[in-house]
């Protein structure tokens, strides 16, 4: 995980998810997905989409894409809603997965300030502190 998102950022110059998923020809749409769904990514002709909770502010948008993003780049061809309802397969280590990738490109390049704690590290990058339980299995 660590080598593809060194090569994305390099290649992209940048670590702005919107952006890359942009340069990857990847579709981005906002609609309302309820209360309970934050972003979905998925494949249709070839195409590839992901739509994104526009009842969710700024931070969490943005989080959300890299989320996302990590399943076009690790979980391409995996189908959520058939795994969970088909298979055995435990969907919670592609989640865990996505959200290392998104706090790790987030991150990317990032030092705690001296007398900063991860949380106003959290704070200050724009990163929702429910995702700080990532952080420790996350090199930056």
């Amino acid at each position: 995980m660590d080598k593809l998102i060194h090569t994305l950022i390099r290649k992209y110059d940048t670590i702005c998810p919107f952006t890359i998923a942009e340069h990857l020809n990847i579709h981005i749409r906002f609609a309302d997905l309820g209360e309970n769904t934050r972003g979905i990514y998925y494949n249709k002709l070839r195409r590839r989409f992901i739509v994104i909770n526009s009842r969710l502010n700024s931070h969490w948008q943005r989080f959300i894409c890299a989320h996302e993003l990590a399943h076009d780049r690790l979980h391409r061809g995996l189908n959520r809603f058939f795994l969970d309802e088909c298979s055995l397969l435990n969907t919670n280590k592609y989640e865990r997965q996505a959200n290392q990738f998104a706090v790790q490109l987030l991150l990317k390049n990032s030092k705690i300030l001296p007398d900063e704690t991860i949380s106003q590290l959290f704070k200050r990058k724009g990163i929702p502190a429910e995702m700080i339980r990532f952080y420790k299995e996350v090199k930056i």
